[in-house]
Parts: C-alpha cells; structure tokens; sequence
C-alpha cells in the first residue's frame, strides 16, 4: 500500500516509457485506423427508410430474425449493451496516468487522437446492433435502453489502478474477447438463417481484430523497453482477473445479478466460454515470449513463472465447468 505523498516509482517510470510510445500510436491511428469517410457504417447494413419498398425490406429483415434461438438473441443484446457504454471507456482511457497528462481532449498527442479514433470506430458497433434488434421487433427496447442507461451511470473500472501498462494488456485481452463473442455469434446466426446478421456480426469482429492487433503492438513494445515492468503488469492484471466493461450493467436496479445471468447465455450457447479466457490467455503468453525472455530480475521470474502455467490452469478450470441447464432471459418481448 502507497502512503499519501509517497512516489510510486514503478508507475512514474511506466508513465515514461508510455511517453516514449506516443509516436508509434500515433502511426497507428493513421494506418490502423480508417477514415471517417472511407469507413463502413451502421446504414450500410440496414433498411433504407428513404426506400418505397422500405415495409418489405423490414418485414423480410423480421422473418429473418424469427428462426434466431432466444438465447442467441439475448446474448446479442448483452454484446450490445456492452459496445454502447463508449463514453465510459474513452473517459476511462484518458484518465490513465501519462495517457492525457494536458488533461486535453483537443490534444494532438497520439495516445489522445488515439483514444478518440478509436472509440468513434467502436462506436458504429452499439448503433448497428442497436438498430437492428429493434427492427426485429423481438426485443423490449425500453428494458435495453434502461440498462445502457445504468451501464452509463454506473461507469466502468476495470481495476488497473490506473496504471497504463496494465491498462495496454488490458485491452489487449478485451478487444481479442469481444472478437471471439462476435465471431462465435456470427456463426450462430448463419446457422439460424439470418445471414445479414452473420454478416454485421463479422464485419464487427474484423474491427475488434484491427484493435487488437494495435493494443497487442503497444505492448510489445512495451515489452521491448522494460520487459521487467511490462511481464509484472501483466501478472497483476491477471491475478486480478480481467473484468468485463458490462460487469455493472445490473448494478443498482431490479435486478443486480443481470450480468451474471447474461454470462451464463454466453457460456452456455459457446458464444464466450471459460475456454475462450484460456486459450487468450496462452495467445498473449506465447505473442509475448514470456517463457522465453531472459535478463530479469527476481520478481519478474516469478511473474514469468506464474504465467507460463496461467492458461493450463484455466483450461482445466474450464473443463470442469458446467454449462447451466437453465439460464434467464432477459431484454425480449
């Protein structure tokens, strides 16, 4: 525990070398990213009310809807709920220490440009899904809205404690996580025969894997220039475990276990299991080398350690798990 005043050595120098970074996030923005103009959007995807024919364009769009199991349905709208609490995730992004020390969204910095760019290609996801499943006319939108609106009220820690390498692994991990979500769903709903919905599904998964891959690139860097902070970052964020951003979606309301009971769909229908924790785990153990960097120090041994080990416990953990054989749905008519 830090006494008040005291100087957190460890955080000031991973500020530093964070600082050292700014220009490779920036020629990340410039070629990771996409233009506003060239970028695709949620109206490319969905019925033109502009159209005569815009009633059968949404009936077909329902018919199309109505072979996809509740279960499926429920987890796209957990999925949803999760990608339109953006407005936490950018304030949370730039509170992080040596992220915006201006404390200046306006700033030209490239971890700034960076923070916006990035959460405005993500945003497109929330509206896509949003206005689809409304148009299904299979969801109850004001119990959805509801819980957006106490997502967003609720904000979102992801217990990094604001230090920005654990904050790069982080999301290293997250954007991988809601890749695999939006993948698996997809496939769900081909299988369900609603292929424009696999397809927006898709579409979104190849977003979340242009982010991965940038978050993955800062933190090997990171790695390059302090493999003793970078390995020790990476161990504390996963004896705490990652948190999920929809985690407080129930918090406060009616009904407080409501992630839970989405987590719950998610793991039993396969669309993010206790595999899928492990086996990101291990991609990340082996992107990184962590089993075969050499040179630290004692502490950092011990993190390589207990990492090297980290996805076969998962796995056993999740092979153990059982699928719940019933699960509550919420969200739908």
């Amino acid at each position: 525990m830090m006494k008040s005043g005291e100087i957190n050595y460890e955080l000031e120098k991973n500020i530093e070398v964070i600082s050292q970074l700014d220009g490779l996030v920036g020629e990340a923005v410039d070629n990771i990213l996409v233009d506003p103009d060239k970028c695709w959007q949620p109206s490319d995807f969905l019925p033109d009310f502009g159209d005569p024919d815009i009633h059968d364009q949404v009936k077909l769009l329902q018919q199309r809807s109505e072979g996809i199991p509740d279960t499926v349905l429920t987890s796209l709208v957990g999925n949803m709920i999760t990608e339109e609490a953006l407005p936490s995730y950018q304030t949370y992004f730039n509170l992080l220490e040596g992220i915006n020390p201006e404390r200046n969204l306006l700033s030209p910095s490239g971890w700034v440009r960076w923070s916006k760019s990035w959460t405005a290609e993500e945003n497109r996801h929330g509206d896509l899904l949003n206005k689809y499943l409304y148009m299904t006319g299979r969801v109850d939108m004001k119990a959805v809205e509801q819980t957006i609106h106490r997502l967003l009220t609720n904000g979102f820690d992801p217990n990094t404690g604001g230090d920005p390498y654990q904050a790069i692994v982080y999301t290293s991990f997250q954007e991988r996580a809601t890749k695999v979500s939006h993948v698996n769903t997809g496939k769900l709903a081909d299988i369900a025969g609603d292929p424009v919905l696999g397809r927006i599904c898709k579409q979104i998964a190849g977003d979340e894997a242009r982010h991965e891959k940038a978050y993955k690139s800062f933190m090997s860097a990171i790695f390059e220039i302090d493999p003793n902070g970078a390995i020790l970052a990476f161990e504390k964020l996963m004896r705490k475990q990652i948190v999920m951003p929809a985690v407080l979606m129930g918090e406060g309301g009616s009904n407080p276990s409501l992630f839970t009971e989405f987590s719950a769909i998610t793991q039993k229908v396969g669309i993010y299991t206790g595999w899928d924790y492990a086996r990101i785990i291990e991609h990340l153990v082996d992107l990184w080398k962590i089993e075969s960097l050499t040179g630290l120090n004692d502490v950092a041994s011990k993190a390589q350690d207990y990492l090297v080990k980290l996805a076969d416990r998962y796995m056993r953990l999740a092979d153990r798990m059982k699928a719940p054989e019933e699960v509550k749905l919420a969200w739908l008519k």
